[in-house]
């Protein structure tokens, strides 16, 4: 399979049941055993997707997934303990891609990581040669690029997705559900919180005022909308 992916926890028996799990399935599995380490391995080894513990010493993996964001797009997925929805969405916030409550079995670990591998490799995107053009933004469909009032806005792949789909789908109200399940994939439809992340990150990007966006309109408890 030729994965590699760096598991960061400081609970030796929580890093090894995930070793021993992905290993078992084709996966190359690194191990540090907190941010500090993490970072370290993922600017030296060629690291394709991070499980991470949020409340660990030396260095949180909240900080981790801060730092490991400023020049990497490497997909996160962070360990959380029951009740931490603050700390879910303050992760999303600075970058994680993905969570997991723990504990959590077999299934529930290889679903989430299949996703997010799925969602961070840019050749499963469709990439006809297409460009949409809705008021100020253009978005180029083959080169995965995204401009903004002429300026090229740097996005990650789970960003462009749903960009796109909102864009091909204008002055439509859609669904929280079937955003997820478009953007996410078959194995996502409530997790709310993930698009109001997501939503919040794409107004940063491509809106005048994101207080007061031209674009992306919330339409409560149904979804969202895009608007030129």
């Amino acid at each position: 399979m030729n994965i590699n992916v760096l598991v960061v926890d400081d609970e030796k028996p929580l890093r090894d049941f995930v070793r021993r799990n992905l290993e078992v399935r084709g996966y190359k599995v690194l191990i540090a055993s907190n941010g500090l380490e993490a970072l370290a391995i993922s600017k030296n080894e060629n690291v394709q997707l991070v499980i991470m513990d949020i409340m660990m010493p030396h260095m949180d993996g909240l900080e981790a997934t801060r730092r490991i964001r400023e020049d990497s797009h490497v997909p996160i997925i962070i360990l959380t303990a029951m009740g931490e929805e603050g700390d879910k969405v303050r992760a999303f916030d600075l970058g994680a891609d993905d969570y997991l409550t723990k504990p959590f079995g077999v299934g529930e670990l290889l679903a989430r990581i299949k996703a997010v591998l799925r969602r961070a490799d840019w050749s499963e995107t469709p990439s006809p040669a297409e460009r949409i053009v809705r008021g100020d933004i253009e978005v180029d469909l083959e080169r995965h690029k995204v401009s903004v009032r002429g300026h090229a806005i740097d996005m990650t792949p789970t960003e462009f997705n749903l960009l796109v789909y909102l864009v091909k789908n204008a002055g439509k109200t859609l669904p929280h559900h079937a955003i997820l399940q478009h953007v996410w994939g078959k194995e996502y439809g409530d997790e709310a919180e993930y698009l109001r992340v997501y939503v919040g990150k794409l107004r940063q990007k491509i809106e005048a005022d994101p207080l007061h966006p031209q674009y992306l309109h919330t339409e409560h408890g149904i979804g969202y909308r895009f608007e030129v």
